[in-house]
């Protein structure tokens, strides 16, 4: 086993005791944690099921006994609190816990449900029964006056779900898995050897300054150290942040032109046969906040690889190419030709092969199966998703990276093509600023970009990268980019604005074993390979239907919490739990404030269209034939199918909307989701309409250009990752054409 495999798969966290435990909270704090943990997912008796399964089931009786109060369960939900949450919410959650230790403050949160008839007549949360706790966390779900302390409670309750069905032991099992119908695939035959990088990478997390210094080197970069600011300096012609969509194609094009590239990622790097099958360490791993990033007011939580390949490595596959109507938008409105040139469209194609593309799947997965039997009984059209894989790959954990190989992201094509020709590619590294200097008079921009200096994220490496290069590209991502170009000084009006989050919320239906024409689980076979198109009366698209990939934890996360019996029971339907997810192209947009601090917006076109796309995505679940359909609205939104009429359907459809956030000031609240976001450093023909020009160079600092998906003007409305990449091509080819001479 090699020792980053070793890392990534490292899943019994927390088992030594307290002494791995650095999130800060107090006893106090966790007694009143374990308390709201084990009212969000108690122990229950045999009898909860209603019959749904049999009362021998051993497996079933294990499930319904376990609780989330259960060590290490509590230590380590505060773990994932403090590492993930905004440090503002993680204060204001360890002064509810503090006041819940005691019976004033639990006076105070409570009212009456901590009241009793025998001394001490008041209780503290942790000696409230079990049902009034339940009882509190249900009144403040609903609590709209107070909604910051509502979101405590729920980034609390989402983090305790996550944190239970994401954890497994030495034996490489949840007991919960194989009572809610989930099983890890093991089979070890089908994993694709080799590491196809290992000849251009560094990895730095494994060494120190020594060992670091003795790789660049013998990689055949030019080297000095510079001991007086505990610089190593480095020299190349193209120095590339991120290795993702945008820094892939980058790196591939600008290496095979001869230019000596160094490209730095700040995730690790990890082959086929190095990627693990558990949901927890995948997701810590290879996402940007361990795939629990949400936005400022929680409304939004964001899906973003941050791992060599980036969103590539982890995506669900789909390439799509950009809509007609998207090019003829970008050139026409905002003015970008490369987007109606011929040049854009040789572009898509090289990409589409380049990295596979194939237009058909041999066998569908059952929630793609469920999507397309709806929309043939409902008489709408439903189309074939083109993915970067064979025909015949059957999938349904590519999110935690291919173990097979067979999906076609950057970090087995593109990034391949930069190393065989001399790439460097830097991984643990994260880039601190752009170096900026003043520019030479008569130049049109004010400031040049001399490179890039870098941190290693090893402790034990001391020395900063100080890399200058002639080009300088910035690809490591719509939510990235932003504040490395703020961090460096730069002050264009537009970096950080217009993001775009292509926001999602998803509906469900449930399809019991029974129902044998829609075969296999809702984890098993490609993500997507069907899409629906949800058009206006004028043919325009309002919203796309897709599948999604949900985990026993993200699921889990997700669903909406009415109480701890809805819950065991969701989960154990969750293996014929069909989601759908509902895509929209965004007007309104939002803002990358700083790292990791993101504010966004629907307007009222926003709200309307994803509407009606839930609304459409019902109707085909229930087309399909499940017996129960719903949203994930807070109230646990939903309708039995059986016996239901048309009119009927039609009354619960007419009050699915799309409500605001747990901090919005409405009883009922849902979570949105996004895993594509784009345009926060768009293009535009002058200063005043992007942040860079149709080139993708800064419009403040020469030489400096951006090459991700923050370049896009505006939403895509499909899956972005044909878009970006050919956005990609035609600037790093025009980069490199720039590069000739110097």
């Amino acid at each position: 086993m090699k020792e980053n495999e070793q890392h990534l798969l490292k899943g019994e966290e927390g088992e030594e005791g307290h002494g791995r435990y650095h999130h800060g909270f107090n006893s106090a704090q966790m007694q009143s944690l374990a308390s709201v943990c084990e009212a969000v997912f108690p122990s229950l008796p045999m009898d909860s099921t209603d019959g749904e399964e049999e009362k021998s089931n051993k497996v079933l009786q294990l499930f319904l006994n376990a609780s989330a109060s259960q060590p290490p369960i509590p230590d380590e939900v505060a773990e994932t609190v403090v590492k993930r949450v905004f440090r503002e919410l993680v204060i204001m959650a360890k002064i509810i816990l503090q006041m819940l230790s005691s019976r004033l403050g639990t006076l105070l949160l409570c009212g009456s449900l901590c009241l009793s008839e025998k001394w001490p007549y008041i209780n503290n949360f942790s000696g409230m029964s079990l049902e009034r706790r339940e009882k509190f966390l249900q009144r403040w779900n609903k609590h709209w006056f107070l909604s910051p302390i509502r979101a405590v409670f729920v980034i609390l309750r989402i983090c305790c779900l996550y944190v239970f069905f994401s954890r497994f032991g030495e034996d490489g099992d949840n007991l919960a898995w194989e009572a809610i119908g989930y099983q890890v695939d093991c089979d070890e035959s089908q994993v694709s050897k080799g590491r196809p990088l290992q000849k251009g990478i560094i990895e730095t997390m494994h060494g120190n300054d020594s060992t670091l210094l003795h790789s660049l080197t013998q990689k055949g970069l030019e080297v000095t150290q510079d001991p007086v600011q505990n610089l190593y300096k480095i020299k190349c012609d193209a120095v590339i942040v991120g290795s993702g969509c945008g820094g892939g194609v980058a790196a591939a094009v600008l290496a095979r032109s001869g230019q000596k590239v160094i490209v730095l990622e700040k995730g690790g790097y990890f082959a086929p046969a190095d990627y693990s099958l558990f949901e927890g360490p995948s997701m810590d791993q290879l996402y940007e906040a361990g795939g629990i990033l949400p936005s400022y007011d929680g409304k939004m939580m964001i899906l973003a690889g941050s791992t060599v390949g980036g969103g590539s490595a982890v995506n669900w596959s789909a390439c799509i190419k950009t809509p007609k109507s998207v090019l003829q938008e970008w050139a026409e409105d905002c003015k970008i030709s490369i987007f109606g040139s011929p040049e854009y469209d040789l572009a898509m194609d090289i990409v589409c092969e380049r990295i596979g593309v194939t237009e058909n799947c041999a066998e569908e997965g059952f929630q793609n199966q469920v999507l397309r039997k709806g929309c043939e009984n409902l008489g709408l059209e439903v189309e074939r998703v083109p993915r970067n894989s064979s025909e015949s790959h059957y999938c349904g954990s590519c999110g935690f990276g291919c173990r097979r190989g067979d999906k076609k992201g950057t970090d087995c094509t593109w990034l391949v093509d930069a190393v065989d020709h001399g790439a460097v590619i830097i991984t643990g590294c994260k880039a601190e600023r752009f170096m900026l200097e003043t520019n030479k008079k008569g130049r049109t921009r004010k400031k040049k970009c001399l490179g890039v200096v870098a941190k290693v994220l090893n402790n034990n490496v001391t020395h900063k990268l100080q890399i200058e290069a002639k080009v300088t590209i910035s690809a490591c991502g719509a939510l990235q980019t932003p504040p490395l170009m703020k961090s460096s000084g730069l002050k264009n009006q537009n970096i950080g604005k217009n993001l775009h989050l292509h926001p999602v919320l998803m509906t469900w239906g449930y399809f019991p074993d029974s129902n044998s024409e829609l075969k296999g689980k809702s984890y098993d076979g490609g993500i997507i390979t069907s899409v629906h198109k949800v058009l206006s009366k004028n043919l325009d698209v309002k919203a796309i239907i897709e599948t999604p990939a949900l985990g026993p934890a993200q699921f889990s996360a997700i669903c909406p919490w009415t109480s701890a019996l809805d819950t065991k029971r969701r989960m154990l339907k969750y293996a014929r739990t069909a989601h759908m997810i509902t895509i929209i192209k965004d007007r309104g947009s939002g803002e990358v404030r700083s790292e990791g601090r993101v504010t966004y917006k629907l307007d009222a076109a926003d709200k309307e269209n994803i509407e009606a796309g839930m609304r459409q995505a019902l109707r085909i679940l229930v087309a399909a034939g499940a017996v129960e359909v719903g949203t994930h609205r807070s109230d646990g939104q939903g309708i039995k199918c059986k016996g239901i009429d048309g009119k009927q359907l039609e009354e619960f459809l007419d009050n699915v909307s799309a409500v605001g956030g747990p901090m919005s000031h409405d009883e009922n609240w849902v979570i949105y989701t996004s895993a594509h976001q784009m345009g926060s450093c768009r293009m535009g023909i002058n200063e005043k309409e992007g942040a860079v020009d149709e080139n993708g160079e800064s419009w403040e600092a020469e030489g400096l250009f951006v090459c991700d998906a923050s370049v896009l003007p505006s939403a895509v409305g499909v899956n972005p990752m044909i878009t970006i990449q050919s956005t990609a091509y035609c600037l790093s080819k025009r980069i490199a054409e720039s590069l000739r001479g110097k």
